[in-house]
This record gives structure tokens, sequence and C-alpha cells, in this order.
């Protein structure tokens, strides 16, 4: 079960990244599986700094991956359990395979190889390259939520603008890439080194171990 936990800085917020492996940053079908519901009350949408800003940070020191992974919302995963999230989402294909095969939308396809060829890249330079604009290209947000959500895009920072005294302010723009770019030329070889069905059961056997979650609630994550 996931113990009880208050995350009061950037430095419990990682520790609590490393030790559950998965950790989502809004509520979700697991009741208490998520920062807004562990975050002390003082830095939620406060002058203060919080989990907002400590995004950046955390993905920079832990090289977890970030992105809406469950439910079209942000999770943060793992180094360590990311590679076997990806291959069971992935269906154990990687991109131009899924591609061949029929499994994805062009729309998909061409961000996808905006995205590779210029990766890591600022959000607004995607949209720029792509032509998502008025009277361009459409479905920009969607695309690159099902990008996400198969693991072949993920959040590799989140970039500040900064007034005159060169202090950060805003919300940060954040910058996609693939997990191939991010991790290495070693992430394919773990990614693809079990079958979807082996990766799919260990991450449902930590989620279930971790959360005491029921199978509906976990598949309803999950898939």
């Amino acid at each position: 079960m996931l113990p009880d936990f208050t995350i009061t800085s950037k430095e419990s917020l990682i520790e609590a990244v490393e030790c559950f492996g998965f950790l989502p940053f809004f509520r979700n079908a697991v009741p208490g599986f998520s920062i807004a519901e562990h975050i002390a009350p003082e830095l939620w949408f406060t002058d203060v700094e919080g989990p907002w800003e400590w995004k950046g940070p955390v993905i920079r020191e832990t090289k977890c991956a970030y992105g809406k992974f469950f439910e079209h919302k942000a999770v943060f995963i793992s180094r360590e359990w990311f590679p076997d999230f990806a291959n069971f989402r992935r269906e154990g294909f990687d991109f131009e395979e899924r591609y061949f095969e029929g499994l994805c939308a062009y729309a998909d396809k061409t961000l996808y190889d905006i995205l590779r060829r210029n990766a890591p890249i600022l959000s607004k330079d995607l949209k720029r390259l792509g032509n998502y604009r008025k009277g361009g290209n459409t479905g920009f947000d969607t695309a690159m939520n099902r990008l996400q959500a198969q693991c072949y895009a993920i959040t590799g920072d989140f970039v500040y603008a900064k007034d005159r005294f060169g202090l950060p302010y805003g919300w940060g723009v954040a910058v996609y890439t693939t997990p191939e770019q991010f991790y290495g030329e070693d992430f394919s070889d773990e990614v693809y080194n079990k079958t979807p069905e082996e990766s799919f059961r260990r991450v449902y056997e930590h989620l279930q171990k971790l959360t005491g979650a029921d199978d509906k609630r976990l598949m309803k994550l999950l898939r």
C-alpha cells in the first residue's frame, strides 16, 4: 500500500518518484495516488515555489520520463520502470514498425518525424515546424497526446521566460523529445528485451502492490 507521505520540497518529490517508480501529478482513478493529494497545501497553486516549478529539475536530476501516460494526465515514471512501461504501451513495436503495420495515424507520423529530427525541441518550435497554427495544420495536442500515451514522445525539460533581472516567470514551456534521444542508444535494447506481456505483468504487479488498487482501477490507468 502507498505509504502516507507529504511532499514539502523538490528533494522529497524526487525521493517519491524514485521510491514509487510511478507518480501521477493529478488525481486519477486510484485514490491517494498523486502529487496533488500529497503536496503540502501551502505549495499548491501559490506564489511559493512548488511542484510546478520542480518538474524540470526533477526530470533533469533523475532522468525520469514525464508525460501524459495515465488517463491523458501527467505522470513521472522513474528511469528504472520506464522501459517496461514503454514496451507494453508500444506493444513491442518501434514507431516505424507501428506505422508500417497500419497501427497509427498519418498525422502522428508527421509529427513524430518532425520531433525525431529536431529533438529536443520547445513545444512552440515544434508547432511552428509542423505549421500547427491558425489556417495551417490542426490536431497537434491530439497527436502529441497519442505519442506520449504510446511512449514515443516525452517531456525532457521545461524552459521559463526570464525577466530583466534574469529571474524565471510564468508557466514553463515543455521541451519535447523522444525516449531514444533522451536516454541514448541503450534504450532500444532495454525496452524490447522482454515481451510486451511480460512488461505489462511487471508493471501491473508493481502498481497493485504499491497502491492496493483493484483490477478495474489499475486497468483504467494502464489501458
